[in-house]
């Protein structure tokens, strides 16, 4: 799925994301949080690598949609990883002090793997408790 604003791809393990506008803001977020809500109701993979790579700015608004993809995430059981933050992106994460809430990662590629991993340890966790 893509539009003008994201690129969506729906992989076994997770949905990848990738954001393709510079700004996420009162204009484009509610679509973003509708997005991410119908993640949840679609049965799509619990795990999220959102690339905002491409994004240069984004506001409270914007920051409320990213927790909104974290929440659906985490009650589905799984992780959203946020990849490629932008330096002046990665400031007001900090600023709000979400660093210690979300998980960020430099690239998409690490994003992916980190998943990988996540879902090994889910699966060895779940076989070391049936033992």
């Amino acid at each position: 799925m893509s539009n003008t604003l994201f690129e969506l791809k729906k992989e076994d393990k997770y949905i990848l994301l990738k954001i393709l506008v510079a700004k996420i803001d009162a204009s484009n977020a509610l679509e973003l949080k509708q997005v991410f809500l119908g993640f949840k109701e679609d049965q799509m993979p619990r795990n999220l690598v959102l690339n905002i790579s491409e994004v240069r700015y984004i506001d409270s608004s914007g920051l409320s949609a990213v927790l909104v993809a974290n929440k659906v995430c985490v009650e589905a059981g799984g992780i959203m990883i946020l990849a490629g933050v932008s330096d002046h992106v990665m400031k007001l994460v900090r600023i709000s002090q979400l660093d210690k809430i979300l998980d960020i990662l430099p690239t998409e590629e690490e994003a992916i793997d980190a998943v990988f991993i996540k879902e090994l340890e889910k699966e060895f966790g779940a076989e070391d408790e049936a033992i």
